[in-house]
């Protein structure tokens, strides 16, 4: 029986408590005496060596002192570099060379450097390195990769100092250039050349640089002189003496700025002018000039100063501080061609500005003119005819994808822009206002709209492809239609509402081409009910993507947007979406390329409005050339009744835009549109193409957006044909009835009529 020590008896037995520790005592001494004795052993699972005894579970860290890696401090150094980070750079300089310069200075030496050399990055390798005890040496090599000069390689040597244990650089300004060693400096001569042209498909100049007068008027000065002052401002700017006189109608004795004309031309009347004075004032300025106000200005964009938050990435590109830079549309696009570059040299000058040597010399490349495929009169008109309203139109060659119009209304003076314009300060506030949004190029961007019955083309389309509908297909049109046991109604009950009379009776029995000729709502409800429910929810949302919609169009040189063109998620949405209502957004521009393939027989074109690039005088670098995208999702067959059914729109007595097309001798179809919106009043569409088959005259595709204008027939329409008219005719040939006596000056401001035909009779399928 082995006995233990145990406490509680210990304090219970003091006698005995004394003797157990005497023996655990001599114990544990014979212990320690035999281990002292005995060769140490490798246990099975211990290294063998002096460590082995020693405990493994807690082992003790020793920090060791070691010398710093030099190539770590010149990595450092030099991915700052690289980053555009001097602050850390700056961070790692021995104390006696942050003692020569602070790290502001050093910054901007730095900063100063990589614009004269216009760096745009740069790499490097290390080659060697020779370390003593507290200095150490680095070799290294540095390509420069600059946007004027090319690439430049140099070979560099830095010298480092051992500081509290950290390496730290001795710097001088040879660490930013060898050849910058002693206080030598870098000088960067650049001779800017003027900036390009813009010009209309007929090389008629729209965009150019040039010296001109801001004009303006102060109407309590006018006196007898008004009729004179009307003509000479109106030939100058371009723009109508009724325009002009509402600028300055009702208004206080001020300043009113009413537009810019070229030095030359002012000039040429100076003595008319002088003798107008003070009722008329015209200050000089020099730098780009938009004609007559801007010719299609959401097209050629326009040109500023370059913004301060910009500067330094343009000072890297080679440019000087005042330069003029392309700020939107083809000015910001073809900013390459229309600048060209520069002569540039640069240059080493020692401290006291002597040149020591020269780095790098690049010839200067002539800035290009841009050709675009823009007709400067039907451009003018489309901006004329919209100047009532918000609005776009979009022309477009139906065959090709040229844009020969492209008008966004409200639209902006580019010249505004140009820092000099005395005007400026004046009028370029209004460019900016929230609630007009001129600069929103309307045909291309914003928010997209809803497309009214002008989408029943592709609704028509979708049915006939599902073989669910024919040609020969009927139903009837009444006012109301209640299929989902909600009523919907026809556009004909709000006519007869608001007429509060009979003349516009339901259309009775139509077969689907007829009910395309006189877009019944009721019939295109129907059709978006039944392929729903029998094809399914994207029965008309895929061929309307087959039409472009939803989708950029590609014409790349000025900004767009997708627009929207989602499923329907119920029977409701269906029937909307049918008739152009719902979610979808669509924008001008799209209308205009899917209405001109249904023209050319399928074939999606990628709208463009460059027709060629050139130097002045030189062979073109750049060349239109037309670039088929896709076809339309639809036979020939089906096309065809498409075809026949717009043609009836027009050329059908009881098409809904046959009276506003009366007396053309030539094919014209379409399709009218009013979409209803948020906004209240609708907006009006109109959407079509020719077949002239005109020599010299290519045929057009062109779509008509006024916005919360009211009716298609009423609205869009004749601004259609005004289109029409002056691009056959070269002139218009009726007067909107808006108008008052004279073209594009208005009567009133919002225009009341009713153009459609109203007492639809039975009638045959219609054809060409």
């Amino acid at each position: 029986m082995h006995s233990q020590f145990n406490p509680v008896q210990s304090a219970l037995h003091p006698g005995k408590e004394r003797n157990s520790l005497k023996w655990l005592a001599a114990f544990i001494l014979l212990v320690i005496l035999l281990n002292a004795c005995r060769p140490a052993q490798p246990g099975p699972t211990q290294p063998a060596g002096p460590s082995s005894t020693a405990p493994v579970t807690h082992p003790v860290q020793v920090k060791k002192t070691q010398t710093p890696d030099t190539e770590s401090a010149v990595h450092t150094f030099l991915d700052a570099w690289k980053k555009g980070d001097p602050g850390t750079m700056y961070g790692i300089l021995s104390m006696a060379s942050q003692g020569t310069i602070t790290v502001d200075d050093f910054a901007k030496a730095y900063s100063d450097a990589a614009d004269s050399l216009t760096l745009s990055s740069l790499d490097y390798t290390i080659n060697n390195h020779t370390t003593n005890p507290t200095t150490a040496e680095s070799t290294y090599s540095v390509v420069l990769h600059t946007n004027l000069f090319g690439d430049l390689h140099r070979d560099y040597h830095m010298d480092l100092v051992l500081e509290n244990r950290d390496w730290r650089i001795n710097w001088d300004s040879s660490l930013i250039l060898p050849e910058l060693k002693g206080g030598n400096r870098l000088d960067l001569a650049i001779s800017v050349q003027p900036r390009g042209k813009i010009l209309d498909k007929n090389g008629d100049v729209m965009v150019s640089e040039e010296n001109a007068y801001a004009l303006g008027v102060d109407p309590g000065e006018i006196g007898d002189n008004e009729h004179t002052i009307l003509t000479q401002l109106s030939d100058l700017t371009g723009k109508l003496p009724e325009w002009i006189k509402a600028l300055y109608e009702n208004s206080a004795p001020q300043y009113i700025p009413v537009g810019e004309a070229l030095a030359s031309d002012v000039k040429a009347r100076s003595e008319t002018i002088r003798s107008l004075y003070p009722a008329v004032m015209n200050t000089p300025y020099s730098g780009r000039y938009y004609q007559n106000g801007g010719i299609a200005p959401h097209v050629t964009g326009y040109a500023q100063l370059i913004p301060k938050e910009k500067l330094e990435s343009y000072l890297r590109k080679g440019y000087l501080p005042n330069e003029m830079v392309g700020v939107s549309g083809l000015e910001q696009w073809g900013e390459d061609y229309l600048r060209g570059k520069p002569y540039a040299v640069l240059t080493v000058v020692d401290p006291a500005g002597n040149p020591v040597s020269q780095i790098g010399e690049v010839a200067g490349v002539p800035p290009q003119n841009i050709t675009t495929t823009i007709d400067w009169k039907l451009q003018k008109a489309a901006q004329n005819s919209l100047m009532n309203f918000r609005g776009a139109i979009v022309v477009l060659e139906r065959d090709t994808g040229r844009v020969l119009a492209l008008a966004s209304s409200p639209g902006f003076d580019p010249n505004l822009f140009q820092a000099d314009n005395f005007n400026r300060g004046y009028a370029l506030n209004q460019v900016f206002d929230a609630n007009t949004t001129p600069l929103v190029d309307r045909a291309t961007t914003g928010s997209g709209f809803p497309l009214g019955s002008v989408f029943k083309i592709i609704t028509m389309s979708a049915a006939l492809e599902s073989g669910v509908f024919t040609t020969s297909s009927t139903y009837t049109c009444p006012y109301e239609w209640d299929e989902l046991g909600v009523p919907l109604y026809d556009w004909t009950y709000d006519k007869k509402v608001r007429a509060s009379s009979d003349l516009f009776p339901p259309n009775g029995l139509l077969t689907l081409p007829q009910g395309l000729m006189r877009s019944c709502n009721i019939w295109f409800y129907h059709i978006g009910l039944d392929l729903y429910r029998d094809v399914g929810p994207k029965a008309v949302t895929d061929i309307a993507r087959g039409f472009g919609l939803g989708s950029p169009t590609g014409i790349g040189q000025i900004d767009e947007i997708a627009g929207s063109m989602p499923d329907p998620q119920s029977e409701d949405e269906a029937v909307q979406m049918a008739i152009g209502q719902g979610k979808m957004q669509v924008t001008p521009l799209q209308v205009a390329r899917f209405v001109a393939a249904v023209g050319n027989n399928g074939t999606l074109y990628r709208p463009q409005v460059v027709e060629s690039i050139a130097p002045e005088g030189g062979q073109p670098t750049y060349t239109f050339k037309t670039e088929a995208q896709g076809k339309l999702p639809v036979k020939p067959e089906n096309l065809k009744a498409v075809q026949d059914a717009m043609r009836s729109v027009v050329n059908n007595p009881k098409g809904t835009a046959f009276n506003v097309f009366a007396g053309f001798t030539f094919p014209i179809y379409g399709k009218t549109g009013t979409a209803q919106n948020s906004g209240g009043t609708p907006h009006a569409w109109f959407a079509g193409y020719t077949d002239a088959k005109r020599e010299g005259l290519p045929d057009l595709a062109i779509a008509v957006l006024a916005e919360n204008a009211g009716e298609g027939s009423d609205i869009a329409a004749p601004i259609f044909r005004r289109m029409i008219e002056v691009y056959f005719y070269g002139h218009p040939l009726r007067l909107f009835k808006w108008e008052g006596g004279k073209y594009y000056v208005t009567r009133t401001p919002t225009p009341s009529v009713t153009d459609t035909p109203a007492h639809p009779e039975a009638t045959e399928t219609p054809k060409p």
